[in-house]
């Protein structure tokens, strides 16, 4: 016969488990199961989690659902997270959404906007001292990269090495484009490769290089640009296969309303630089898919 030691640890455990069942099968989009929204990041946690606070309580209004936010300390734990279903929702780099939807089956629904494009660039750049003035000088080069999930910080700069039957010497991942920027202009590296964005109308860098000109104000001297490569399709909002239309559709119209109001392209523009959204579909992502076979990138060793 059990003791009522025994019996009284039997029907706590018990309780604990029905507590978290029933957590489990609270609706989504509920305080016990939030819709758990996922930054890329690309840039400084702490900037996109103070300035995505505002984001989130206008989310909360406008749809009547609640957010829960996660920040990964990288681009692939955001795909991974769609595979254990701890994202729902992502905003992501555009090759993080192709391992996204190839493995978990996510979609992209919407596209961001800088300076009135869809797409970005990357670039190769130099410092001044290096020696380094076209892509064929970069043989036997130290080289910084973003992260191997990274389009304009490594995949395509990479593809115009390989078709330029250039090797590097030693490469490093400094896992953020402000990262790679400051490594060449302290000269740990000679060279590398960042995301490119065409100066504004008055001559204003807006390449990586403009992260860093407050602590280096003379960045845009020290360093200058080898290379540009391909467009790329621009960030996607990426959608968890099985998250239902009506959370998907009352997502895509507050994203819509809150990045056209002042408030909301303000506080965009200080986390991804992002002015405004566009629809988007998987279909506008082929070119990607098509020059990660060409580099023979094996996307599986990228996410475990």
């Amino acid at each position: 016969m059990p003791s009522l030691l025994n019996t009284s640890t039997f029907l706590l455990s018990f309780l604990l488990l029905s507590m978290v069942g029933c957590q489990n099968d609270a609706p989504l989009g509920t305080k016990d199961n939030p819709v758990k929204l996922y930054f890329t990041p690309s840039v400084d946690a702490d900037t996109i989690s103070t300035n995505s606070r505002e984001f989130i309580d206008f989310l909360e209004k406008e749809t009547g659902l609640i957010f829960k936010t996660g920040i990964p300390t990288n681009y692939v734990a955001v795909v991974e997270a769609f595979g254990s279903k701890r994202a729902d929702i992502g905003v992501m780099n555009s090759f993080g959404y192709l391992m996204a939807n190839d493995k978990y089956g996510a979609s992209a629904k919407l596209r961001v906007l800088r300076y009135g494009h869809d797409y970005y660039q990357g670039q190769i750049l130099a410092h001044v001292d290096s020696g380094i003035n076209s892509v064929s000088d970069l043989a036997g080069k130290k080289m910084a990269f973003v992260d191997p999930s990274s389009t304009s910080g490594y995949m395509f700069p990479l593809k115009m090495m390989k078709e330029a039957n250039i090797e590097p010497g030693n490469t490093t991942f400094a896992n953020k484009h402000d990262n790679v920027i400051i490594m060449i202009y302290q000269g740990q590296v000679d060279a590398g490769a960042t995301y490119y964005s065409a100066p504004s109308e008055d001559g204003k860098i807006r390449d990586a290089r403009a992260r860093v000109k407050t602590q280096f104000p003379d960045v845009e001297e020290k360093i200058k640009i080898v290379a540009i490569t391909d467009k790329i399709p621009n960030d996607p909002f990426v959608f968890r296969k099985d998250l239902s239309k009506e959370i998907t559709d009352k997502f895509i119209a507050a994203v819509k309303k809150f990045i056209s109001t002042e408030q909301g392209k303000d506080i965009f523009k200080r986390i991804y630089s992002v002015e405004g959204v566009v629809d988007t579909t998987d279909a506008d992502y082929e070119s990607l898919r098509t020059m990660v076979k060409a580099i023979n990138l094996d996307t599986s060793t990228l996410v475990k």
